[in-house]
């Protein structure tokens, strides 16, 4: 299922802030007939957070009255803070961190249990519960892909994860979750636990790991064009 009328896809990256993230995704929904924008965030700014997420987000939005929004990871933080107050036509969270108003990326680890379920399906799966790039961010991320993405790696300051997510309420529009089936980060049943709690619906599983735009971009981008 693909949509029919023109769109433009804001596409929000996670922790880095790297617009590179969405290369592989981008101009598939192009070829597809649509605009796709994927917004680069000074993540290693310590005097950026949130707030500037949002302004430039909005930026990109600004022009269109149909855009479909996409957050990835802590991309869920910036999301919302736009979603109420520019003409968002959709709302895609793929791999995200779903925020409750107020509350700071910080405090939703301790919020959701997500360590917890982390570990949890860890063990089940038999690979390491230390945290690595190669464990669980690359492990199905072509190699080829994964080194040409070395170049583009930023760290995250402080700031994003510090700064409160106030956006008061979920605005009424179409909202998804796309939860990645080989998620080590933030596994699948966990993401649609928290999906069901603060969303009150249900999370698609869709193919490929934490990364799925590097991974599996083709199937990635039939799920967000079957976007209504």
């Amino acid at each position: 299922m693909t949509t029919t009328s023109k769109r433009r896809f804001v596409l929000i990256p996670g922790a880095g802030g790297t617009n590179w993230y969405w290369h592989r995704v981008a101009p598939l929904l192009q070829d597809a007939g649509h605009e796709a924008i994927a917004v680069d965030l000074p993540a290693d700014d310590p005097a950026a957070g949130l707030a500037e997420y949002a302004r430039l987000t909005a930026e990109a939005a600004d022009g269109s009255d149909d855009v479909v929004l996409v957050a990835q990871s802590l991309g869920g933080f910036t999301a919302p803070l736009i979603a109420r107050n520019r003409n968002i036509r959709a709302l895609v969270f793929v791999n995200a961190m779903i925020p409750v108003p107020g509350e700071t990326a910080n405090e939703w680890w301790d919020h959701t249990g997500s360590e917890k379920a982390r570990l949890a399906a860890a063990e089940r799966g038999g690979y390491s519960t230390e945290i690595d790039l190669a464990t669980y961010f690359l492990h199905d991320v072509p190699p080829d892909v994964a080194a040409a993405g070395e170049p583009y790696q930023r760290p995250e300051s402080e700031a994003a994860f510090a700064e409160a997510c106030d956006f008061g309420a979920w605005p009424e529009i179409p909202i998804k979750v796309g939860a990645g089936e080989l998620d080590r980060f933030f596994p699948a049943s966990f993401q649609q636990e928290v999906a069901r709690d603060r969303l009150g619906i249900d999370a698609d599983i869709v193919p490929g790991g934490h990364l799925n735009a590097l991974s599996r971009p083709a199937e990635l981008t039939d799920y967000l064009l079957s976007t209504p």
